[in-house]
């Protein structure tokens, strides 16, 4: 039995970041399965990963919601990879802009109910998130 109940809306918030880690996940990993040309292979090593990262943050963060008296989500969101490396680009941009909004707003969250764990874990993942979407908006340069 979890010693911190958290609001429904934490804990919703939490399953939605669980499917999108497990969405980028995959998305990623394809991308990195998927690699032609020369670009695609400077870039695929990148791709592979940050998809592990990705999968991590989906398992610490599936962790937490379990301690808190949820049940993780196995659902990823829509899973988009791309016809080309310049749209996957593009996506994951977007995917790694969505992320940095909604962990901002799950800190916000666990800040406001007192949630000392959750805030940290999702600051420190809020930190790898601005870089994968460095990473990305980098690489979008020499697409």
């Amino acid at each position: 039995m979890p010693l911190k109940k958290a609001s429904k809306e934490l804990m919703d918030m939490l399953n939605m970041a669980i499917a999108r880690e497990i969405q980028v996940s995959i998305q990623y990993m394809w991308q990195h399965v998927l690699w032609g040309g020369v670009k695609g292979f400077a870039t695929k090593d990148a791709f592979k990963e940050i998809a592990i990262e990705e999968m991590k943050h989906a398992e610490k963060i599936a962790e937490r919601l379990y301690y808190l008296g949820g049940t993780p989500t196995t659902k990823p969101t829509p899973i988009v990879v791309g016809q080309n490396l310049k749209e996957r680009i593009e996506q994951d941009i977007k995917d790694e802009q969505g992320a940095i909004e909604m962990y901002t707003r799950i800190i916000e969250l666990a800040r406001k109910e007192g949630d000392e764990v959750t805030n940290l874990m999702f600051r420190h993942i809020l930190e790898d998130e601005e870089d994968h979407h460095d990473t990305f908006t980098t690489l979008y340069e020499e697409v």
